[in-house]
């Protein structure tokens, strides 16, 4: 990292935690970001490598008739199978760190954000210099997820089974948000720790 270049934050939080509406809040006070998940959307765009391997892998049934990723049918086929699970992340782990690094390097804010539901579980907490995790207890969770996405409690249930638990993530923060309570607190909880990250360097106090 060079003198002029951002620190980096690495903000994660189970599903239904509130992370997106968090990011955003950072967003609009100016702080650079990358989401890993977009990033993971642009390396298996049609034309790339990605995209082919995983058509090579899974069979063309994977592709939709434009061409483009059937990811409905992917997450399908991944799900209950980690083997399967741990080749297409074998593949897509090391593009998606290359264009994160490239694109979060950018920033000229004093620092910037990595955005990651998988920031622990991926071990992209190693490369950032702070952690912030975004908390909410698990029945907030089950109801937002299920509202939003218009799934059962039971079907949220087994995502947030693969995903880090509650305490992996929480060992691995330096900060933590717990965000129970209405919209308008946690826009000021962000501008808080906003002007607290303003005041490090690298990271540290």
């Amino acid at each position: 990292m060079t003198a002029s270049a951002p620190w980096i934050l690495g903000l994660t939080g189970g599903i239904g935690s509130g992370k997106s509406a968090v990011a955003a809040h950072f967003a609009n006070v100016g702080v650079h970001q990358v989401d890993s998940d977009q990033v993971a959307r642009w390396v298996v765009e049609p034309g790339k490598p990605a995209l082919d391997a995983i058509a090579v892998h899974f069979g063309d049934d994977i592709l939709l008739a434009d061409g483009s990723l059937n990811r409905p049918l992917l997450r399908e086929r991944i799900f209950d199978t980690p083997d399967e699970r741990k080749w297409l992340e074998a593949l897509l782990h090391p593009l998606i760190r290359e264009e994160t690094w490239r694109y979060l390097a950018e920033g000229t804010s004093p620092y910037a954000i990595l955005v990651s539901p998988l920031l622990v579980e991926s071990g992209q907490w190693r490369n950032v210099q702070r952690v912030l995790v975004v908390d909410t207890p698990e029945h907030l969770q089950l109801q937002r997820t299920a509202l939003r996405d218009g799934v059962s409690e039971d079907h949220v249930r087994s995502i947030i089974a693969i995903q880090a638990k509650r305490d992996d993530r929480l060992r691995h923060a330096d900060d933590v948000l717990i965000n129970d309570r209405e919209p308008v607190w946690l826009q000021q909880e962000v501008e808080r720790l906003h002007r607290f990250y303003l005041t490090l360097r690298g990271g540290k106090p």
